[in-house]
């Protein structure tokens, strides 16, 4: 990512990649499959990664690797947003923030290498460097263990349960063949790189066409103020989405806009977060955008089922403006779900 003082804003696009450049020692932004945590010590545990409205267990999204220049407690610092896809409810997410000095007990303080490493395997890490177990299912914090074999390790019951239903059963009491192989359990969302690309400047004369101080002015002296009010409501809706096209319509591929305290383009008038509606990070420090997650990155999750699935206009994470050191754990951040408004 480019230095926060610049204000550029950077587009991320979904592209596969080798198991192995997705790994935590190689510092990748991706989204799907298990989390490549940043920091080893102090990963949110399964309360903190449980659905607030259903309580199910959440499934990680994406992830960003937003290291901050000129700040060493932040040499290395990571996104991390999550996601309830369980219907009827899929609507939960959380997000949270880890960042680390150059020098820590996790990483090698030089870059990682640009080559595979030796071995060909794709095998799933389930132990971090800190000694932390991963729940086989969903690759979080598996504080619980199956009680036959205290080799499997779990968030909690409902992916044990999961787990033993589509495999573990059979390989539990047979060690030689414990771990080779992980089911899929039709959790995790598929896996891919994020790539990142500098946004080329939008043509002049189209920001012009599309002035967004057409929807805040008055509409004159109309008579009929009923009338009046719809019109401006759908004119103010249809600038707001032209606007929001326009946008995008050079790279209509990005599935993410990564900005630091740069103002999100939004997809819809309705539900604009007010500065009151973004809560204070716990440290006293208002929380300013960090990036923006865009309806794009649906199309690349599978996730669509007969009934109510993951659905979003935009997903915008706003983080600490002080990117705050709180230990080397992970800080909970906030994000804002804005819908596209359903035509009448």
């Amino acid at each position: 990512m480019a230095a926060a003082g610049a204000r550029l804003v950077e587009l991320g696009f979904a592209e596969s990649a080798p198991a192995w450049r997705l790994r935590s020692e190689q510092f990748p932004s991706k989204v799907g499959g298990r989390p490549a945590w940043l920091g080893a010590a102090g990963l949110p545990g399964p309360r903190a990664l449980a659905c607030a409205l259903c309580g199910r267990p959440l499934s990680f999204l994406l992830q960003v690797y937003a290291p901050l220049p000129g700040r060493a407690d932040a040499f290395h610092r990571g996104i991390f947003l999550f996601c309830c896809r369980e219907p009827p409810c899929c609507a939960g997410l959380r997000v949270f923030r880890n960042q680390l000095p150059r020098k820590n007990e996790f990483y090698s303080y030089e870059p990682p290498s640009e080559n595979p490493p030796p071995e060909t395997g794709e095998s799933v890490c389930l132990q971090l460097k800190s000694g932390a177990h991963l729940c086989r299912v969903c690759g979080c914090l598996g504080p619980k263990t199956c009680s036959r074999c205290h080799r499997a390790y779990y968030c909690g019951k409902e992916h044990q349960t999961l787990d033993w239903r589509l495999g573990h059963k059979q390989t539990c009491a047979q060690p030689d063949h414990f771990d080779h192989i992980i089911p899929d359990h039709n959790f995790l969302f598929p896996e891919f790189e994020i790539v990142i690309e500098t946004e080329e400047e939008i043509m002049p004369e189209v920001v012009e066409k599309e002035d967004y101080s057409e929807i805040t002015g008055s509409m004159g002296e109309a008579l009929e103020e009923e009338l009046d009010s719809m019109a401006k409501h759908e004119s103010r809706e249809d600038t707001i989405f032209q606007k929001f096209k326009t946008q995008i319509a050079l790279e209509p591929e990005q599935i993410l806009r990564y900005g630091r305290g740069i103002a999100p383009i939004w997809i819809s008038g309705e539900n604009i977060p007010q500065e009151k509606d973004i809560p204070d990070c716990p440290c006293g420090a208002k929380r300013i955008l960090e990036f923006q997650v865009m309806p794009q990155l649906l199309n690349y999750l599978k996730a669509d089922r007969l009934g109510k699935s993951i659905d979003w206009g935009i997903l915008a994470v706003f983080t600490c403006a002080e990117s705050c050191s709180l230990g080397t754990g992970y800080t909970e951040e906030f994000v804002w779900k804005q819908d596209v408004t359903a035509t009448p």
